[in-house]
């Protein structure tokens, strides 16, 4: 299993938290509708589909559901997987309580991998800077992609301007995460990943720079992806 028992702790520990709009995980909220348009939009795109309805698609490290949530909103057939049982017995309730259809469980990806799962779309928004080894990580995504599917990424760089920005800043001053929540030396470049998914097949359709503003509670596109970034690949 290629998980940390110290990063486990660290989600273990929001509980209910996770579902809470004004509480520290606020930036997922605000950041979430912005990231279900762009893989919609993607999505919709590279399969020449107007919609992702029936679309397969597995979100790897769902925490408590709120991008799982999105996409089966959208019709899509959506698994939804986390080794933090805690966080899939919210994201169950949660789907209940709304009257969703999402298969949640409380396993690893290697697992599904290993059951021989493979699906059309395969999303990782901000989870591979939680993983010790991430070019392993970013090898088992890829193989949970079935051909001409899509694998999304969201992440943070490794950059001086980082570290300011999501640690110092927004753990420590603005307090919008929980102290503690990210390592730095964790965090994934750009061309790090694009180097380790092209040397299985995989090729970028798409790369962008996010932005948040902190006291909007606002979040966009931009060029630069020298602190927050998405990705999407295609599987040849």
């Amino acid at each position: 299993m290629n998980v940390s028992a110290e990063e486990l702790m660290k989600f273990e520990r929001l509980g209910a938290m996770w579902r809470d709009p004004r509480g520290p995980m606020r930036v997922l909220h605000v950041m979430n509708p912005l990231r279900t348009r762009w893989i919609a939009e993607v999505g919709q795109k590279h399969f020449r589909v107007g919609s992702l309805a029936r679309m397969r698609i597995l979100d790897v490290g769902c925490g408590a559901g709120l991008l799982s949530e999105s996409l089966a909103a959208l019709g899509a057939d959506v698994t939804g997987i986390d080794p933090v049982e805690r966080n899939i017995r919210l994201a169950r309730a949660a789907a209940e309580k709304s009257g969703q259809t999402i298969d949640y469980r409380p396993i690893t990806p290697e697992a599904v991998r290993d059951d021989g799962c493979r699906y059309a779309v395969v999303c990782a928004l901000e989870v591979i800077e939680h993983v010790p080894d991430r070019p392993a990580f970013l090898r088992t995504l890829a193989e949970l992609v079935e051909p001409g599917g899509l694998l999304f990424v969201t992440t943070i760089d490794r950059s001086a301007l980082s570290w300011l920005v999501a640690i110092f800043a927004g753990e420590t001053v603005l307090r919008l995460l929980p102290k503690g929540t990210h390592r730095w030396e964790w965090f994934a470049r750009p061309s790090e990943v694009q180097r380790a998914l092209e040397s299985v097949g995989m090729r970028r359709i798409d790369l962008r720079g996010m932005w948040y503003a902190p006291f909007l509670h606002r979040a966009g596109w931009t060029g630069n992806t020298c602190v927050n970034w998405a990705g999407a690949w295609r599987k040849a």
